[in-house]
């Protein structure tokens, strides 16, 4: 039970807040605002029947931010917990920094403190600066950062390098990438930066001026953290508290939250590109023998560093033996170079048997490379410390970085190879050592194949296909309290498919918050077409004869296609005076084209933006920016994706329907983001056309339309 402080704390709160800025309390809000305060009553709480997390879709117009803000706020506080806001997109994230908590701490009477968190690529690495400005020929080893020479073939890198050093020098500049002031090409950014592998930490003798940690530290005295899905994943497959605060003493909000199990899976799968990994053994072994002979008569560096040297040749000729037979595989796709991409999909996560035993080989010689490198990796940090004489504590942070980002590399590598080597029961010789990355059940395991230049390039991947176990384990037993929200958490009216894919525990709670805004304002279309989806050529003629008798000319709108072969065919096929009205995906950057296209509403000419996916999500075009929304045809997966499809196989094998249980909710739910361009503020009007007459035709197409919002309808 709430205590009544705590709900005097939040009525104000919310009240304040209505008062200053002169609106009304929304039903919405109120209904949301309850529901976390009493989800979150059960933090530190052992309620076997009530766990402290909540899901909740919330549709546009909610005003979602300042439910989840004046309810969890003043409860973290009150139960001395950090409040971590998670986003999906860096336009919220900028949005919840610069607009909407300072509104809110402005207007609501709550005291609190907030910062921004990012990881440490968007931070300068002052070690690398010193290194790029001072790479001397006389150097004996290869240099220590693999991108390091190319930094001199960067067009004016080292003026910007000095410009930097100076700029942080007179502190008119944090080491932040997004607060420097000129332009950054990535290739001269991923130069001056590191990541967790190239970081040597506190034992960093730059750790006293050192952004990163700078900005870290801040974290620790504040009572909320904005910060991205990806950062709180890689916190957390990290144990917890590596970088942001600890779980336990953590209430997490994941504003946009549908996307969280797409993003875990991103941080718990495991890849091997052969070309590239093969040249790294090369390159690794030539600085290892450089290292071991600079290391000279100190035994404890120059004897594993010399065993490390037999280990990566046997992993080398291994992987080129791969490469060399992987093409003889059966339906193994052999792409020209007019074909950027193909797989292969191996059908049930199982190998040929060919693999498994080179894969087994494979996972012990990464796991003892691997181990190795460890072993040198925790004594160079024992010389940073000053408790090893013989190692001058510079090179010593020199050769620290180096084995880091060999360490992370091996480890890659190794959780690839182990969970190939498991494909099938006992396959793994050693079984001293569990992969980090594969859950029981559904791993779906595949090869990317690509074509450049003549090479073919291939690319070994395993991911579990459900993210459920891993937030099982990650997530939802170890936080304190969990709030997850966005305008699309169902999927044709139930939170089953949230469930499903994210594990979350059937003790939280799950509440529906309807949009305000009036649904009725908006018109559903179907129109009568002769041609079917399913037959793609008739189906794309009929939009070419049709677009433009259903699109206006002097409005904006916006046409959603499923493929990029149909967007072209239909573009290329359009009359000439609708080119120069048409903005399409792939011409100019998405915030480019949504410029361009603000740009010609406002002065008062027609504009269509001709999109996929990505502009089926995250666009905002309120008023005339966007009077008609229409959707080519039903949004399915990408029918050969190795993801959808093994997890499609797993449930077909457990005897039931992939279609209805899986292909069905997921089209249902891209329909209600797509659907959900069109009415972005209460004034907002126009009409949704989904050229697709499924929707009336099959059983599963009535169950997609009973879950789009209840404009009024026209269906042909």
């Amino acid at each position: 039970m709430l205590s009544e402080a705590s709900k005097q704390a939040i009525r104000d709160a919310y009240g304040q807040m209505m008062e200053a800025k002169g609106l009304s309390p929304r039903w919405g809000q109120r209904q949301m605002i309850a529901e976390i305060a009493n989800a979150l009553a059960q933090v530190d709480r052992d309620d076997s029947e009530h766990s402290p997390h909540c899901v909740i879709e919330a549709g546009t117009g909610t005003g979602k931010t300042i439910a989840y803000a004046v309810a969890a706020i003043p409860l973290a506080q009150s139960l001395g917990k950090t409040l971590v806001i998670s986003t999906a997109t860096i336009a919220l994230q900028e949005q919840l920094v610069h607009k909407d908590l300072p509104d809110i701490r402005r207007h609501s009477g709550l005291s609190f403190e907030f910062v921004l968190a990012k990881g440490r690529r968007r931070y300068v690495c002052l070690s690398r600066l010193d290194k790029l400005l001072g790479v001397s020929e006389e150097d004996p080893l290869i240099p220590l950062y693999p991108d390091e020479l190319d930094a001199g073939r960067i067009s004016n890198a080292l003026p910007v390098y000095e410009a930097m050093v100076d700029a942080l020098g007179r502190g008119e500049w944090d080491g932040d990438r997004d607060n420097w002031a000129g332009e950054l090409t990535d290739e001269l950014w991923l130069t001056a930066t590191t990541d967790h592998s190239g970081c040597s930490g506190r034992r960093c003798p730059n750790v006293g001026q050192c952004s990163f940690f700078k900005a870290r530290d801040a974290l620790q005295s504040v009572d909320v953290i904005v910060t991205n899905h990806d950062l709180v994943l890689s916190d957390l497959a990290l144990g917890g508290g590596a970088i942001l605060s600890d779980p336990a003493s953590t209430i997490y909000v994941f504003d946009e939250g549908h996307h969280l199990p797409a993003k875990a899976l991103n941080h718990f799968s495991a890849f091997c590109r052969l070309g590239s990994t093969i040249q790294w053994l090369e390159d690794s072994r030539d600085q290892v023998v450089q290292l071991a002979s600079a290391a000279g008569e100190q035994p404890e560096f120059a004897r594993p560093l010399e065993q490390l040297q037999p280990l990566l040749d046997d992993a080398g000729q291994v992987l080129e033996r791969v490469q060399q037979w992987l093409p003889g595989l059966p339906d193994m796709p052999l792409p020209s170079d007019s074909m950027d991409r193909s797989h292969l999909r191996f059908a049930g996560g199982q190998l040929p048997e060919v693999l498994i035993e080179e894969a087994a080989s494979l996972s012990r010689s990464f796991g003892a490379i691997q181990e190795r490198l460890q072993r040198i990796h925790d004594r160079l940090e024992d010389a940073m410390d000053g408790e090893l004489s013989g190692l001058d504590q510079s090179d010593a942070e020199s050769w620290l970085v180096v084995i880091g980002a060999m360490v992370s590399r091996a480890e890659g590598n190794y959780a690839l190879w182990s969970d190939y080597a498991s494909a099938l029961p006992d396959a793994i010789a050693s079984g001293e050592r569990k992969p980090q990355v594969i859950s029981e059940s559904p791993v779906a395991r595949w090869i990317n194949v690509s074509a450049a230049g003549g090479q073919i390039g291939y690319e070994l991947r395993s991911s579990p296909v459900l993210a459920a176990e891993i937030l099982q384990e990650h997530l939802w037993p170890v936080a304190a309290g969990v709030v997850a929200t966005s305008a699309t958490m169902t999927a044709l009216n139930s939170f089953e498919r949230f469930i499903l894919h994210a594990g979350v525990p059937r003790t939280a709670r799950f509440k529906v918050v309807p949009s305000p805004f009036d649904h009725q304002r908006a018109l559903l279309h179907i129109p009568d077409m002769d041609a079917d989806p399913s037959d793609a050529e008739a189906h794309t003629q009929s939009l070419i004869e049709h677009l433009p008798i259903w699109l206006d000319s002097e409005e904006g709108s916006l046409v959603l296609f499923a493929s990029r072969r149909q967007l072209n065919d239909v573009y290329a096929a359009m009359p000439g005076e609708w080119c120069s009205r048409i903005l399409m995906q792939g011409d100019y950057s998405k915030q480019e084209i949504l410029r361009l296209h603000r740009e010609a509403i406002d002065a008062g000419r027609g504009s269509v933006i001709f999109g996929l996916a990505s502009f089926a999500e995250g666009v905002d075009l309120p008023g005339d920016y966007c009077r008609h929304v229409l959707i080519a045809k039903i949004p399915f997966a990408v029918p050969d994706s190795p993801l959808e499809a093994s997890l499609s196989e797993w449930v077909e094998q457990q005897g039931r329907n992939a279609f209805m249980e899986i292909t069905v909710p997921d089209a249902a739910l891209r329909l209600v983001q797509a659907c959900g361009r069109l009415l972005r503020s209460e004034q907002d009007s126009g009409r949704v056309t989904i050229c697709d007459r499924r929707l009336l035709t099959r059983r599963y197409g009535r169950a997609l339309l009973e879950a789009l919002p209840p404009f009024r309808r026209d269906l042909g």
